[in-house]
């Protein structure tokens, strides 16, 4: 008997999923809309500091340093530069820029009290994972670093380059590894031993948490309920806005119904139009 794969109805991100949770509308202007953002001046620090990170394991442990992470840094940023100059009109002037690069910086010198790199041999960076479960529904995105024990154990790493959540908020920060551990899950059929998310702001945290299969099944069922959810509203045409404290860094305000904008007609696409038949290919987000 030939086992075929079930049919892709369409993809999702940790990041389009938590876009749904916070505000289905912020969903729709993103995937459904694509509407163009501006570039924050937080999520390209934190574009280039996991750039430096990334990089600082090519280096010889014994060579892996405070110093060389930030003589990694500017160079980081320039190729970043030199691939989009949009980035350059973040700043005021050259001294915000400054003061940019220095907030980077701090956040490099505090990884190395939270890890110590000489130690360490990632088995992956960067990696990219998808998975589909059996309902068609494809799960994917980019996983910071993956360590692998010698007695074959697992640890799914993220950093991040803002501040540490209070208690009331730890299971959403959560929820993103537990989405990339359902995901290797499926996979490879091992559940990650740890998920540990590395918190490079304020003064430094390190949040682990040790999953079981009980949870991931939880977390799967979590992600189907969210993606019936998206196919209700783009069945109905209803993308309800949820005003939150988030709404704050909106770029799409101007069209939001709760601060008196008007949406744009819904355009005649859906979220699996966009996954690609090559599916290693595929880079973009949903």
């Amino acid at each position: 008997m030939t086992l075929t794969e079930p049919a892709i109805i369409g993809a999702l991100s940790p990041s389009r999923a938590g876009d749904f949770m916070t505000c289905p509308l912020l969903y729709r202007f993103r995937v459904i809309d694509q509407l163009p953002e501006k570039p924050s001046q937080a999520a390209v620090r934190g574009t280039v500091v996991h750039a430096v990170l990334e990089r600082l394991y090519d280096l010889p442990a014994p060579r892996r340093s405070v110093s060389a992470a930030l003589e990694l840094l500017e160079p980081q940023w320039r190729r970043l530069l030199d691939d989009d100059p949009q980035y350059g009109e973040m700043f005021a002037d050259a001294a915000e820029q400054a003061e940019w690069l220095a907030q980077a910086r701090g956040m490099l010198e505090r990884y190395f009290t939270l890890e110590d790199p000489t130690r360490l041999e990632p088995a992956e960076r960067e990696l990219y994972v998808e998975a589909v479960l059996d309902g068609g529904l494809m799960l994917r995105g980019y996983v910071d670093r993956l360590d692998v024990a010698p007695t074959g154990e697992v640890r799914v790493v993220d950093y991040k380059t803002g501040s540490a959540p209070g208690p009331d908020f730890e299971a959403k920060a959560l929820f993103q590894m537990k989405f990339y551990a359902l995901v290797l899950w499926r996979l490879r059929g091992q559940v990650p031993r740890l998920l540990q998310l590395v918190y490079l702001g304020g003064k430094g945290e390190v949040l682990r948490y040790a999953p079981d299969e009980a949870d991931l099944l939880a977390t799967e069922r979590k992600v189907m309920a969210l993606w019936a959810a998206i196919e209700r509203s783009l069945q109905s045409g209803e993308w309800r806005a949820r005003r939150s404290r988030l709404c704050d860094w909106c770029d799409h305000q101007a069209l939001c119904p709760e601060f008196g904008g008007t949406p744009p007609p819904v355009p005649d696409r859906q979220p699996g139009d966009t996954v690609r038949s090559s599916r290693r290919a595929a880079t973009d987000e949903l």
